[in-house]
């Protein structure tokens, strides 16, 4: 097993340490390839200086598992929602049993919930009915949203404004689109989730133009791992599985295109998460003291 107390062996991807704390405000971590190793991987984040995970809950299942593992390990926290994609099993139970998660103290965020109008899943129609309920437990938790939209700017932007005034805050994760449509969120005062995408040369160079647009106090910073493994890092990496300890290659790529410093855009953004999420403190310890 690798601990802090030697990580030469690591790849030199996997070695290379944020200059500042960094909250990952988006982590697939209920996933079943970090089944084997999930205590190693939270190690190398927090060796990376990824001090902070956020677990995604795409559906009820895995939002439990995702609270669960925040009363396991120190500096995780949790999302509670239900993705586009199985917006079909959308019920009045399932909306009860969310609102009932939203309580847990680990969870910080309802969501990934929204619309996908690219893949289509579920119907718009059944997006739309279970993104509405989910604004709805939301204006009512009084937790922030964590948004999934893919080709649906408009109607997105649209159900948000009638919802703005009653919501506390939202982010859209992982965002991939347009100038109009960024705007169109900036204009709502939402805040901007970015990934590896914008590490990709052969479709996220329409992103790098962008960055400079997002205020840094409206900006996160994200893996949405174990996918979308940055481009940028020195290496392949053996299995090709994205992880928290790579974040740091994302923010050295963002804080390229935003005109920063990396060490900047790393407390920039964990400040704006922490503030976002309503945070403790940012975890800033050794990895191997992982479990609370």
């Amino acid at each position: 097993m690798t601990t802090l107390r030697d990580n030469s062996t690591l790849p030199e991807a996997l070695r290379f340490q944020s200059p500042a704390p960094l909250v990952d405000i988006g982590a697939n971590l209920t996933h079943e390839s970090f089944q084997r190793d999930l205590p190693e991987v939270i190690e190398r984040a927090h060796a990376a200086n990824v001090t902070t995970l956020i677990l995604t809950g795409t559906d009820l299942l895995h939002a439990r598992q995702a609270a669960s593992l925040s009363e396991q390990y120190s500096g995780v926290f949790a999302t509670a929602g239900i993705h586009p994609h199985d917006a079909s099993q959308w019920t009045d139970t399932l909306g009860q049993q969310l609102a009932e998660l939203h309580q847990h103290p680990g969870v910080v965020a309802v969501g990934e919930c929204g619309l996908d109008f690219n893949r289509n899943f579920s119907t718009p129609q059944e997006q739309e009915r279970a993104f509405e309920a989910q604004l709805a437990l939301a204006a009512s938790s009084g937790l922030p949203l964590f948004l999934h939209e893919r080709d649906a700017g408009p109607r997105m932007r649209d159900m948000l404004h009638h919802w703005r005034g009653d919501i506390s805050d939202a982010v859209i994760h992982c965002f991939t689109a347009d100038k109009d449509t960024l705007h169109g969120y900036l204009d709502l005062d939402l805040h901007i989730g970015l990934t590896g995408w914008i590490c990709d040369e052969r479709r996220g160079h329409h992103l790098q133009p962008l960055v400079k647009d997002i205020p840094l106090d409206r900006l996160m910073v994200e893996t949405d791992c174990p996918y979308l493994l940055p481009r940028n890092l020195p290496a392949k990496l053996k299995g090709r599985r994205h992880e928290p300890a790579l974040l740091p290659w994302i923010v050295r790529e963002i804080a390229h295109w935003h005109g920063v410093s990396e060490a900047r855009l790393a407390a920039a953004s964990s400040a704006t998460a922490q503030r976002f999420f309503r945070l403790p403190s940012l975890v800033n310890e050794s990895a191997d003291a992982r479990h609370l």
